[in-house]
């Protein structure tokens, strides 16, 4: 593989482990309601193959995360307690929690593990130091265990202390399973993807896809483009989008991709019609309108339309390959959700028969949580900001800061 590659990088299963405390950086970056309940474990379950990896070869499990964003400060409502908690009914054994991540009580507690057993650190983000990268901090850090293991695919793009800089005062150090999948996954898409390979991508921003879009467009086969970001393309064209979300800097990059796409022989597919609101309100009134149509004044376009979704539907059922990455429209209203939801249950439809599905993170992965979809998919990508930097050809700070392999 290219440099972005798991062939070159330590794997857990290339360290002994045994009598050894294991420094783990995990995501338990998880949602919680106001009484601090987790409401959504799926980053924690994610870890639980390394975690239980660890704990097997009989190693000390000390695992690190960030949760929130508390700003260098202590902040209650953002401490990873309830974290140890659900981590330790999903394990089956007791798991301590440290009230710091780093300092003398920290390592006392280590200085008292046994092999076997699991330790998580308090929110990193308690620290400036974190996310500053300061050389003092990642010492601090590096003093806890005898090698390191990174398995927080979320934060992977990221040069922290605890994803990158630490890595200079631990002798080892490798990639734990989640990381090692996301990799082969996303890589795979990128890399070698079964065909025909088809891309969709939606969410608000053309901007933020721009890089990506790219990319794409030299290796697959047909690209679909829905979300707030189509407003653009569909003003682009000529068409009327009313009162909808524009990226009046982004015109002159939809006309030329629409070119592009045609000078490369990629199908865009842009969406033909899409659901209206007159106010950007769960109660809004709402219509189905064609693109020719358009949207008007002072109304918004916030879904793509049935017929736009069972044409992007069309084409996913003809593919070897689907990466989807943001959703058709604003799912989290049900006025507004039923576009994302046709292409994550075609995309549940199309697994069953093979076909490679691929999620790229973020608010399409929470889509297809909500949905209840998301063990029929062939890989659900845990990092959103990861995925796309991956995407775009980045090396990510998390995983270029790993040894590599002999």
């Amino acid at each position: 593989m290219d440099k972005m590659g798991m062939t070159e990088k330590k794997f857990i299963e290339d360290l002994n482990l045994n009598g050894l405390r294991v420094l783990t950086r995990v995501d338990f970056n998880v949602p919680l309601n106001k009484d601090l309940q987790i409401t959504d474990n799926g980053r924690i379950e994610a870890a639980l193959p390394t975690i239980r990896h660890i704990v097997e070869q009989g190693g000390k499990a000390i695992l690190m995360s960030h949760l929130g964003r508390p700003g260098g400060e202590r902040v209650e409502s953002l401490s990873l307690k309830p974290a140890a908690e659900e981590l330790s009914l999903l394990l089956g054994q007791p798991v301590t929690f440290a009230k710091d991540c780093i300092g003398e009580e920290v390592e006392a507690l280590i200085e008292g593990m046994q092999n076997g057993e699991v330790l998580l650190l308090e929110n990193l983000r308690f620290h400036k130091a974190e996310t500053k990268n300061e050389p003092e901090f990642c010492g601090a850090l590096g003093k806890l265990g005898d090698v390191y293991v990174n398995d927080a695919f979320g934060t992977a793009h990221r040069a922290h202390a605890s994803t990158a800089g630490v890595t200079g005062f631990i002798p080892e150090s490798a990639v734990g399973y989640l990381i090692r999948k996301e990799l082969q996954f996303l890589g795979g898409a990128v890399m070698n993807p079964a065909r025909p390979f088809t891309a969709i991508l939606g969410g608000a921003k053309v901007s933020d896809k721009i890089k990506v879009i790219d990319k794409l467009l030299n290796k697959v086969q047909t690209l679909i483009i829905g979300g707030g970001m189509s407003c653009t393309f569909l003003k682009a064209q000529g068409y009327k989008i009313g009162a909808s979300l524009l990226e009046e800097d982004s015109l002159d990059f939809a006309k030329e991709l629409i070119q592009k796409a045609q000078e490369k022989g990629v199908e865009l597919l842009l969406p033909v019609d899409a659901v209206i609101a007159d106010s950007f309100d769960k109660s809004a009134s709402t219509r189905s309108v064609s693109v020719e149509e358009g949207a008007p004044d002072g109304w918004l376009i916030l879904d793509i339309g049935p017929k736009s979704a069972e044409t992007f539907c069309d084409s996913v059922r003809k593919s070897g390959t689907v990466l989807w990455n943001g959703p058709m429209g604003v799912f989290e209203m049900e006025a507004f959700a039923l576009g994302t939801f046709a292409i994550a249950q075609c995309l549940a439809e199309v697994t069953d028969k093979g076909v490679v599905t691929i999620i790229g993170g973020g608010d399409s992965a929470a889509a297809i949580q909500q949905f209840g979809l998301s063990e029929r998919i062939t890989h659900v990508s845990t990092g959103g900001g990861a995925s796309l930097e991956f995407l775009e050809g980045k090396e990510l700070p998390g995983v270029s800061a790993i040894q590599q392999s002999k």
